[in-house]
């Protein structure tokens, strides 16, 4: 990872105004950084704190899977989710296969405020970080019983 992190932003309806509240108390280390988020959550972030904000599709119209494709391309380096462990969501599956890339590709995930603020304030944020991409290459040669 470079020293300025690509950094995704994401909340559920009921958690935006905390990861606003969030953006907004660290606009000064995120301006460092190049952040995407989904539809709502970026429209919002660029009206409250006047940061750059990269906007993809609103999550239950693929922008939560657009942020997968994009971690598993590569193109992500961290995921700021603020989701909401009380309501159903409708995308609740891309949710969960969002959540499941992030680990598959080691990206560090803050899903609430205390988890983002350990992050943000981590001296790894500023500096060059070599992050250990796992390596499946065995995993995308596997011989598949079905094939033989």
């Amino acid at each position: 990872m470079r020293d300025r992190k690509r950094i995704a932003l994401v909340a559920h309806d009921h958690r935006k105004e905390t990861l606003l509240e969030w953006v907004e108390f660290n606009s000064g280390s995120l301006s460092r950084h190049l952040l995407y988020a989904t539809g709502t959550t970026g429209r919002l972030i660029e009206e409250r704190t006047g940061l750059p904000v990269q906007r993809l599709e609103s999550g239950p119209l693929g922008g939560d899977q657009q942020i997968g494709a994009m971690i598993a391309e590569g193109k992500l380096d961290f995921l700021f989710f603020f989701w909401d462990p009380l309501m159903t969501q409708p995308h609740d599956p891309d949710v969960k296969a969002l959540l499941r890339l992030a680990v598959v590709w080691n990206i560090p995930v803050a899903m609430n405020r205390s988890s983002a603020d350990f992050m943000i304030s981590s001296h790894l944020m500023r500096d060059e970080y070599d992050r250990l991409v796992p390596d499946y290459h065995s995993y995308r040669q596997r011989k598949i019983e079905s094939d033989s």
